[in-house]
């Protein structure tokens, strides 16, 4: 069985992926997994078998993790991929580098996710992947909070199914299938 492309999100009610500034501050300093219930969480996590992150997520997280250290609290262990253009430096080598094509470089993600769902992050990789129909489906966190300006949730047009919404914690998780 081959698992799905997933575009996973967490989201303002108004829209936004991240603040001013790639901001992945929640409202007084929360994270994710401050509105989010653990299982639910550990749930999305046991179904990913791996990663796909663009560039500039990748530079979020590490500030953020430079800033406030342990404050990546997604409960992900497995193969990561950085579609980038520059090397990392220094290098990690727990992370896959690939660039070029879109299309080969979910293929690759997903062989390595053994059968489990692949996770994309990032807006811009998001944007190319569902550009070219490589999605099956998106998983958004709508959070309880209006940011009023940041990054976006923006793709082409795109017709979806809903499959699931379900209260969270302080949140709503919401699921679609991409037709």
């Amino acid at each position: 069985m081959t698992g799905k492309v997933v575009v996973n999100r967490c989201m303002s009610l108004d829209g936004f992926i991240a603040g001013p500034g790639d901001s992945m501050d929640w409202g007084g300093g929360r994270a994710l997994a401050d509105y989010v219930a653990a299982d639910d969480l550990a749930a999305v996590a046991a179904a990913t078998g791996a990663m796909l992150v663009g560039r500039r997520t990748w530079e979020v997280g590490d500030r953020m993790e430079a800033e406030d250290p342990g404050s990546r609290d997604y409960p992900f262990a497995g193969p990561m991929f950085l579609l980038t253009h520059r090397p990392l430096d220094p290098p990690d080598p727990a992370v896959t580098i690939l660039s070029g094509d879109i299309e080969r470089a979910v293929g690759t993600a997903l062989d390595a996710a053994g059968g489990k769902d692949l996770e994309i992050l990032g807006a811009d990789v998001a944007r190319q992947c569902l550009e070219h129909r490589l999605v099956d489906e998106i998983l958004v966190y709508v959070l309880p909070l209006l940011l009023g300006g940041g990054t976006r949730f923006a793709s082409p047009r795109i017709d979806l199914e809903p499959l699931s919404s379900a209260r969270s914690g302080d949140a709503t998780i919401l699921r679609f299938r991409v037709r």
